[in-house]
């Protein structure tokens, strides 16, 4: 199975560099979508109801410090582990998503059921470090 690395480090070769924002919501997208469409998670990690939006603590751990990234940035994965149907749903999320700004990312998600649902009560500039489920995401892009 893939890992959010390898998702991370494809995209940046497709992409190029970007902001750390904008690389944990594409692979955010990338989770949901693969959900949807597939029924099966596309890397094991999880993501976080963070204040600007989802974001995986593993990956946040691997660029901390950084504000911009290339793919020679990221220590970890290898986007030679994709297979097929995984490339394909990467792809497809790049071409909807990937020319959209970091803000507007953060606005998107926050306008979401599973960013919503995870963050209950909170007020959207607390912190948190609630789960956003895999479930959630499935469903709820699954009915889009």
């Amino acid at each position: 199975m893939a890992s959010v690395f390898d998702v991370a480090k494809y995209i940046l070769h497709i992409k190029g560099k970007m902001s750390t924002w904008k690389l944990q919501k594409l692979c955010y997208y990338c989770q949901a979508w693969h959900l949807a469409w597939t029924g099966e998670e596309l890397f094991p990690e999880d993501f976080q109801a963070w204040r600007n939006g989802p974001v995986c603590q593993e990956l946040f751990n691997e660029h901390r410090g950084h504000f911009f990234v290339d793919e020679n940035e990221i220590g970890k994965g290898d986007a030679g582990n994709l297979k097929e149907n995984e490339i394909e749903s990467v792809i497809t999320v790049l071409n909807d998503y990937g020319e959209m700004e970091p803000y507007e990312l953060r606005e998107q998600t926050h306008g979401e059921q599973p960013w919503i649902i995870a963050r209950g009560d909170l007020p959207e500039s607390a912190p948190s470090n609630a789960i956003i489920t895999k479930e959630s995401m499935g469903e709820y892009y699954g009915g889009l």
